[in-house]
C-alpha cells in the first residue's frame, strides 16, 4: 500500500474508532487520579516539592505540650483572680464556660507564681521558665488561643488535623504532602516522644487519608532508631538489596495491575529504611557535638536529659533536611498537685527547650525553622479537686489559652491577643485553631485554601471551612 492510499483511508473517524479504547483509559485515568483513586504518586513521593509561594520558613519543630499546661501560671498573668481566691464566681460570669469535669460554682484557683517582665519586649513570663525567660525577645506569644474542643482526644486531634474526627491527615502530613523533604535518608515527618503519652496517640502524626508515605514516623533515643531497622543476624546489605529489588517488581506489577496509591508508599518507605539504616545511626552519634552543647540542652542530667536528647535531635534533624519534626512531651494534664505538677514539667522542658531556640539561632537555622509550644487547650482559673485530702488543680479550659511561635517568619518579642481579667475567656485579637494553622501553612509557602486533598467525592483540607491568616504574627 502507498502511503497516499494509506492516508486516505486514514480519516479523523476512523482514527477515533481505532484509538477510542486508548483515549477512554487515558481519560478515566484523569478522572480516578483526580479522585484519588489511581497511583497518582511521583516514583518518590517525598520529593522536595515548590511551595505555593516564597516561604518564610523551610522547617517546622513542633513542640507539643499534651495534656494542656496553665497559661495563668506560666504566660498569662491574672493578679484579679486574688480577689475571688477561694470564692464562686457569680452566675452571670459563668454561664458561658464549657467545662470538662468541675460545675461553674467551683471556687477560683489565684495563681501563686511570680511573672517577670523579660527582654527588651517586657514579655511577661513565669518563674517556672526562667531559662525561657531569656528567650523572651525571641518568641510571639498567643495569649487568646481558642478551641471548640474540651476532652483531650478531640482536643489533640482539633490541633493536629483541625478536626476532633479521628482519620484526618495531621499537619506534620500536610506539609510533607504539599511540599515534600529535602532529606533522602530520613522520613519527611519524624516524632519524638518522652513523658507518659499523649492520649491522641499515633492520631497526632497519621496520615490519615494521605499515603501512608506521610506519615510521622516515630523515632527511639537509644537502639535502632526505628524497632528492627537493623538486619537480623546473617542478613548481608547485598542480600537485602536483592530482596528489596525482587518486591519492588512486584509491587510494581502489582500497583499496575490494580492503581492503588497505598503500593507506591510501600515501596517508596522500603527504599528510605534500606537508606536509613546507614543515615539514621550517625544522627544519633553525639560525638560531633560539643560538651557545651551537649550541656546546654541539659543531655546526661536529670531530668532534662530525655527531652534535652530530643531537642538536641531536632536540631540535627532540621540541619539534614527533614521537614517537621514534632516532640511530644506529656502529661500536663494537672487536674489535681497543680503546682508540684507543673513545676516538674517545666524542670524538664525549660532548659531544652530555651537551649534549642539559641542554637538554632546561633547556627543561622532560626531564620528558616519555624518553633511552636503549646498544648491542645488550657486550664480553667477554677480549682478542682479530685479528692478529699488532694491538693487543688485546674480543669480543661478551650475559650482562651496561650502558645507561642518563634523563628521562620514569625515576629518576635511581642505578646498578641488578650484573655479578660478572670481568664474565662479571649477578648482581644481571638486566635483559633485554624488561624494557627493556616498561619503556621502560610509561613511555610502554602496557601491553607489550596493544599487539598480529594477524598470521598470532595476536596479535603488542614483548616477544615474556615481559618484565617494571623498578620500579627508575621515578622
Amino acid at each position: 500500500m502507498t502511503s497516499a492510499a494509506y492516508r486516505g483511508i486514514q480519516t479523523r473517524r476512523s482514527f477515533l474508532d481505532t484509538c477510542a479504547g486508548g483515549l477512554g483509559t487515558v481519560g478515566l485515568a484523569h478522572l480516578m487520579g483526580i479522585e484519588g483513586l489511581t497511583a497518582a504518586e511521583s516514583p518518590s513521593p517525598l520529593a522536595s516539592r515548590d511551595p505555593h509561594f516564597a516561604p518564610r520558613a523551610k522547617n517546622l519543630i513542633f513542640l507539643f505540650m499534651a495534656g494542656a499546661p496553665s497559661q495563668m501560671d506560666l504566660f498569662d498573668p491574672k493578679p484579679g483572680l486574688r480577689k475571688w481566691h477561694g470564692e464562686a464566681l457569680p452566675p452571670s460570669m459563668t454561664k458561658d464556660l464549657n467545662l470538662a469535669f468541675i460545675k461553674p460554682t467551683a471556687k477560683v484557683l489565684a495563681s501563686p507564681r511570680e511573672f517577670s517582665r523579660c527582654g527588651h519586649s517586657g514579655i511577661e513570663i513565669s518563674d517556672y521558665l526562667p531559662h525561657l525567660q531569656d528567650a523572651a525577645d525571641d518568641i510571639c506569644l498567643v495569649r487568646s488561643m481558642q478551641t471548640g474542643q474540651v476532652n483531650h482526644h478531640p482536643g489533640q486531634s482539633m490541633l493536629m488535623s483541625g478536626s476532633p474526627l479521628v482519620g484526618r491527615p495531621t499537619v506534620g502530613a500536610w506539609l510533607t504532602y504539599g511540599l515534600g523533604s529535602e532529606s533522602r535518608n530520613l522520613p519527611g515527618f519524624v516524632v519524638l516522644s518522652s513523658g507518659r503519652g499523649a492520649s491522641g496517640g499515633s492520631s497526632n502524626f497519621s496520615s490519615g487519608f494521605l499515603p501512608s508515605s506521610y506519615a510521622g514516623v516515630p523515632f527511639r533515643k537509644s537502639g535502632d532508631p526505628i524497632l528492627y531497622l537493623s538486619n537480623p543476624q546473617g542478613v548481608s546489605r547485598e542480600s537485602q538489596r536483592l530482596s528489596l529489588e525482587t518486591l519492588r517488581h512486584l509491587n510494581a506489577e502489582n500497583q499496575e495491575r490494580t492503581g492503588d496509591p497505598q503500593i507506591a508508599s510501600r515501596m517508596a518507605n522500603y527504599e528510605l529504611a534500606f537508606r536509613m539504616q546507614a543515615s539514621a545511626p550517625e544522627l544519633l552519634d553525639f560525638s560531633d557535638e560539643s560538651q557545651s552543647t551537649k550541656d546546654s540542652y541539659g543531655i546526661e542530667q536529670e531530668p532534662t536529659n530525655a527531652y534535652g536528647t530530643n531537642c538536641l535531635l531536632a536540631r540535627r534533624m532540621v540541619e539534614r533536611g527533614v521537614r517537621v519534626v514534632m516532640l511530644i512531651h506529656a502529661s500536663w494534664d494537672d487536674h489535681t498537685n497543680l503546682d508540684e505538677g507543673l513545676k516538674k514539667n517545666c524542670d524538664i522542658t525549660d532548659k531544652p527547650v530555651a537551649a534549642l531556640i539559641r542554637d538554632l539561632k546561633q547556627r543561622g537555622l532560626l531564620d528558616e525553622t519555624l518553633v511552636v509550644w503549646g498544648g491542645e487547650f488550657g486550664r480553667t482559673s477554677l480549682g478542682q479537686l479530685k479528692h478529699v485530702g488532694d491538693k487543688v488543680g485546674r480543669d480543661h479550659h478551650p475559650n482562651g489559652y496561650s502558645m507561642w511561635l518563634a523563628g521562620g517568619g514569625v515576629k518576635g518579642g511581642q505578646a498578641v491577643g488578650a484573655t479578660d481579667d478572670l481568664a474565662l475567656k479571649a477578648v482581644e485579637d481571638p486566635v483559633h485553631v485554624h488561624d494557627l494553622q493556616a498561619t503556621v501553612l502560610h509561613l511555610m509557602g502554602l496557601d491553607h485554601e489550596r493544599l487539598t486533598y480529594r477524598h470521598m467525592g470532595r476536596d479535603f483540607r488542614l483548616t477544615d471551612v474556615s481559618g484565617s491568616v494571623v498578620d500579627k504574627l508575621l515578622a
